[in-house]
């Protein structure tokens, strides 16, 4: 199975949709913060690993502690997920970090700065 097929896009959706429901109401460790998400999934063709994509909403020590507790849940939530999805293996999970979506509001916010200082500029020479 090649790594962008149809078949490879369906299982990442599908491990995506199930590991989100997993972490989000079947968990119960108080390290993982309750606003985290996953926001992408990718599934080695051959069904063997996955790496799991998360996001969480909170400082460097909320985060550290998330991914310590999803890194210790690891076998559980192998486990529910095999018996959600009726893959031929179910994939070692490893989570990383994504900080794409703190990255996009921080630039957000540069932007925000930069025009709010723009207008002022152009309000002050026509004052």
């Amino acid at each position: 199975m090649r790594k962008n097929s149809i078949k490879n896009v369906r299982i990442n959706e599908e491990v995506l949709r199930e590991l989100s429901q997993i972490i989000r109401s079947d968990i119960k460790d108080p390290r993982i913060h309750p606003m985290t998400s996953v926001v992408s999934v990718e599934v080695a063709p051959d069904l063997k690993t996955c790496k799991a994509y998360i996001s969480v909403l909170g400082d460097k020590q909320v985060q550290q502690d998330t991914l310590a507790g999803l890194k210790s849940a690891e076998g559980y939530i192998r486990h529910a997920l095999a018996k959600n999805i009726n893959l031929r293996n179910t994939p070692q999970i490893t989570f990383i970090m994504d900080q794409s979506i703190e990255y996009g509001v921080y630039m957000s916010h540069l932007i925000d700065q930069v025009s709010h200082s723009d207008s002022r500029k152009k309000e002050e020479e026509h004052a």
